[in-house]
């Protein structure tokens, strides 16, 4: 594709939801810069984490497995030291930068094949061994250069950070733009200069807390909504009904509480407070990404770097009465993904249809530099569909929940539920169905209701689509390994 081995730039955001600029439909939101770089880019029109939760997806990024196959089925679980991840597989002339959130094991010390490592939080301490526990993030450093006292240990950002009243500066979101840039600008005057780079900057925003610097920056009152905007999943299964109704009722996210992030989630104008906030976070996003690609253009590396752009999961904003993820309805699954390819776009978009799965990310991106991917993993490389000789209009994609909660998520009765695994596919014919072994099931059609408001389930009419599908997930399963019992239908 290149004589040279490219540079790779992943830009990774936490629970940023599909929607969320102009390349997917937002004609009001300021993303400029993303929005300059989908017009450079291979643009997937329907893009599907493994597992509306971060650990679980990331573990899926990293490695081309599904979360029950590398274990990772939750947050708080660590990547298993012999399940092999894109760092450790690069090929040996790469340099390999992370910097941001990693969520699979101890934050604060490099690993997994890094050359450099920044780090951003060290509340995932305990995965830490014993000689590390005073190691800091580089993040603490930044906020106390800018007059700010680092939240203690014990203490997640997502609870700190409510309440810290930081300027953009002072976000992880502009520390990372920071670093970010000044490794990409002085890249070229290394001794290394020639070796080929990967960067990952892993963003938390716009991850809740549903509050920012920016929070003035879009009226409530005028932002655009959907038609499961509030609208509780009467007809759906009994976890997204108990979730509606706990935030219906005036429930907020319990760890955002600790920071005082607190929104009235029992009238729309809170509704659309929080709302508003929350793409308000998106923005801090985009104008960091425009930062880090101003370096590249500026260091002269644009021409023979791939950029690749995603969110490991998304999120509800209240539609259907919920916040946060954890749910297989599109808000939460359903995400960006841009690939920019110099050599390839030509400075022009390429829209992709059909839809495709973070795990076959690592793959890809091996592939893309020079690497054989491993033959004994769940997903498979998709440049055969970057270079045109391939498409994805029979691909189906599958989702999966494994329970086991990893935190408070309102109320007993909640929790209770959560713990039950779900399995789902989406066809290539845009069906979705989504199986419990305890839960009601769903099936919606995207083609016709994407916004999911119509369950299918139990309509006559749709008895052998039903059985299709459900045939779809259980050779799946045996494929790659999924031992969970779902019902006879």
């Amino acid at each position: 594709m290149t004589d040279t081995q490219p540079n790779i730039l992943f830009i990774l955001t936490d629970q940023q939801r599909q929607d969320s600029m102009a390349a997917y439909g937002n004609d009001w939101i300021d993303a400029r810069n993303l929005d300059e770089l989908a017009g450079q880019s291979f643009i997937f029109e329907n893009c599907y984490c493994t597992q509306p939760v971060c650990t679980p997806s990331r573990g899926s990024l990293m490695t081309g497995l599904y979360p029950h196959s590398t274990g990772v089925v939750r947050n708080k679980i660590p990547l298993p030291a012999d399940v092999p991840s894109l760092g450790e597989l690069m090929p040996d002339n790469y340099h390999n930068a992370h910097m941001g959130k990693w969520h699979l094991g101890d934050d604060v010390i490099a690993q997994r094949g890094y050359d450099t490592w920044v780090a951003i939080e060290d509340f995932h301490r305990p995965y830490s061994k014993k000689e590390y526990r005073n190691v800091e993030p580089e993040y603490n450093n930044w906020l106390r250069e800018h007059g700010v006292t680092p939240p203690p240990h014990t203490q997640s950002y997502e609870a700190w950070m409510g309440g810290a009243g930081l300027t953009e500066e002072q976000t992880q979101a502009g520390f990372l733009g920071h670093v970010a840039s000044q490794f990409i600008r002085d890249y070229p005057n290394r001794q290394d200069a020639k070796t080929p780079w990967l960067l990952h900057v892993n963003f938390f925003e716009p991850h809740p807390p549903y509050t920012g610097p920016l929070n003035e920056l879009y009226a409530p009152d005028e932002i655009d909504v959907g038609p499961a905007f509030m609208q509780r999943p009467d007809g759906g299964s009994l976890i997204n009904r108990l979730r509606a109704d706990y935030y219906l009722g005036g429930g907020n996210n319990p760890l955002g509480l600790e920071g005082g992030d607190t929104h009235d989630t029992t009238t729309e104008a809170g509704w659309r407070k929080l709302r508003a906030q929350y793409f308000a976070n998106v923005t801090l996003i985009d104008r960091q990404v425009g930062r880090i690609l101003a370096a590249l253009k500026e260091s002269g590396q644009s021409d023979r770097t791939i950029i690749v752009f995603a969110s490991d999961h998304g999120e509800m904003a209240g539609d259907h009465g919920m916040c946060e993820k954890r749910s297989l309805y599109e808000e939460s699954v359903r995400v960006p993904l841009f690939i920019h390819i110099p050599w390839l776009n030509n400075g022009k978009p390429n829209r992709i249809e059909g839809s495709v799965s973070l795990v076959d990310m690592m793959p890809t991106l091996l592939e893309l530099a020079g690497a054989k991917p491993p033959q004994d993993i769940h997903g498979r490389s998709r440049v055969d569909v970057l270079r045109g000789e391939a498409d994805l209009s029979e691909n189906d994609v599958f989702v999966e929940w494994n329970g086991f909660g990893d935190r408070n998520l309102g109320n007993p009765e909640i929790n209770r539920m959560a713990a039950i695994p779900w399995r789902s596919v989406i066809s290539a014919d845009r069906f979705k169905l989504n199986l419990s072994p305890v839960d009601q099931g769903e099936l919606y059609d995207l083609a016709n209701d994407p916004y999911e408001q119509h369950n299918l389930f139990d309509e006559p009419a749709q008895r052998d689509r039903v059985r299709d599908l459900a045939a779809r997930i259980r050779l799946w399963q045996m494929e790659t390994g999924d031992d969970i019992a779902l019902p006879t239908v």
